[in-house]
């Protein structure tokens, strides 16, 4: 069992370092990036000795912290960047540490023939440099340790500097985790305060074999620019069409669920929904009956005024308002309510629609038929390739929309977060990677196949 004391300890030193006061040392935290680097590379020489039953060991370890601190970890993460919602934040941690994938995700194979055999297993790439968002930090860096670890690997993060207590938290959780399973000291590794330059170092050092990134397209780009083998988790503009042939009850409810889900601030959450005419009323009708606040006229572009902002004719977002409440929006513009999410109609090239929002928003358009919603909705996508939704019941229409669209992620009559896991089947992680083609990945990501060969031996038939 996790000691409470300590974890209260934990808690009370990160919100002391919050007002300013002296925070307790964290295991895996350096000062220097410097530091970092050379600690992770002695604790991966040493997991090379390890077996694979010794890292599930530390997989196992890590899972049960991370059920254990959800709270603790979703109430940080809140606290220090004032996006997203706590109890959303705790279902998130507890996806993590029960449907991340561990060392089970790495299958070799086999090929025997007259002439002998080869054998080809997935072996580490060695020490991994990754940088970690504000929007999940204490989930990725556990997603992330938890998937690297399993593929014998050590990890050295630099977090976004705007979640950096939390990222490291997490850091340290993982840390006690490992040591407890009796695995390295400091084989996952961050520093106290990232920077540009500390990221730099990062990414050059010899001792760093391969890059992982989760955030915006400037990220994405550093790393393929870097000579190394990268993997990049870009942004999405994730679309959502709603037909006539379904259950528009249940897909009210289903949109509200993912697009409210954590203040919207998931890649994968519906950003913009594309409703046919004839259904639109009874559309928008149940959702505010599940949770969504309808804005009319005036009121919405005095909130486009609000977390939007404009340069050149080309909007984007205000960044102090990514995944705030709805109700805080709502009181800005003079309304008192406390809804979880903010619906209102738009033309298509509003930039409710064409701008990733990570807000509890969602723009609404109405269009004539699947051929329309499918052009705007692609559009609307950016060519992001990242995540889409349609709810439907004609195959066709479902066929037709996953061709055209060609994301990463395409949820089917479910709310958006079932892509990653959450009331679908399949394994969870909050690094999806669209630009660099590894998709959802896992343990296998973040490993190179290795081919041994036998010849005229060990085939028995």
């Amino acid at each position: 069992m996790v000691d409470e004391r300590y974890v209260q300890e934990i808690v009370a030193s990160v919100v002391k370092s919050m007002a300013g006061g002296t925070e307790k040392k964290q295991k895996g935290v350096f000062t220097s990036m410097t530091e970092a680097l050379a600690a992770v590379d002695k604790a991966y020489k040493e997991l090379k000795n390890y077996t694979v039953e010794q890292r599930e060991k530390m997989i196992s370890k890590i899972r049960e912290y991370t059920l254990n601190e959800a709270e603790n970890l979703a109430k940080l993460g809140v606290e220090e960047t004032g996006m997203g919602r706590v109890t959303d934040k705790i279902i998130k941690h507890q996806l993590v540490a029960n449907k991340t994938p561990g060392t089970e995700d790495l299958k070799p194979s086999v090929y025997t023939g007259d002439r002998g055999m080869t054998v080809i297993e997935m072996a580490p790439y060695g020490v991994i440099g990754s940088i970690t968002p504000s929007t999940n930090p204490s989930e990725t860096v556990i997603c992330n340790s938890m998937g690297m670890i399993a593929g014998g690997n050590g990890v050295v993060f630099n977090p976004h500097p705007n979640a950096k207590r939390t990222a490291n938290y997490a850091v340290d959780l993982v840390n006690r985790a490992v040591l407890e399973a009796g695995g390295p000291e400091n084989i996952v590794v961050s520093v106290e305060n990232p920077t540009k330059e500390s990221s730099d170092e990062m990414m050059a050092s010899p001792i760093v074999r391969m890059l992982v990134a989760t955030g915006g397209p400037g990220v994405v780009k550093a790393l393929l620019s870097s000579g190394k083998k990268a993997i990049g988790a870009g942004a999405g503009n994730p679309p959502v069409i709603v037909d006539d042939t379904v259950d528009v009850e249940k897909a009210a409810k289903d949109i509200v669920a993912g697009s409210s889900f954590d203040n919207n601030l998931p890649c994968i959450a519906e950003k913009e929904c594309f409703a046919f005419e004839n259904i639109a009323d009874d559309l928008i009708k149940y959702m505010t009956e599940n949770g969504a606040y309808l804005l009319k006229g005036e009121q919405v572009e005095q909130l486009k005024k609000v977390c939007l902002v404009e340069k050149d004719g080309k909007y984007g977002i205000n960044k102090k308002w990514v995944g705030k409440d709805a109700g805080k929006f709502l009181k800005e513009i003079g309304i008192d309510a406390d809804p979880r999410l903010i619906i209102c109609e738009t033309e298509e090239m509003h930039p409710f629609v064409q701008v990733e929002m990570m807000m509890p928003i969602l723009a609404i358009v109405r269009v004539k038929n699947i051929d329309e919603a499918i052009e705007m909705a692609v559009k609307a996508e950016h060519g992001c390739r990242h995540s889409a939704h349609i709810h439907s019941k004609n195959v066709d229409h479902l066929t037709k929309f996953a061709r055209a669209v060609e994301t990463t992620i395409f949820v089917k009559n479910a709310p958006s977060y079932a892509g990653i896991g959450a009331g679908g089947e399949g394994y969870t992680t909050f690094t999806i990677a669209g630009p660099t083609g590894e998709g959802l990945t896992a343990a296998h990501s973040f490993t190179r196949s290795r081919r041994c060969v036998l010849v005229d031996g060990l085939h028995i038939v």
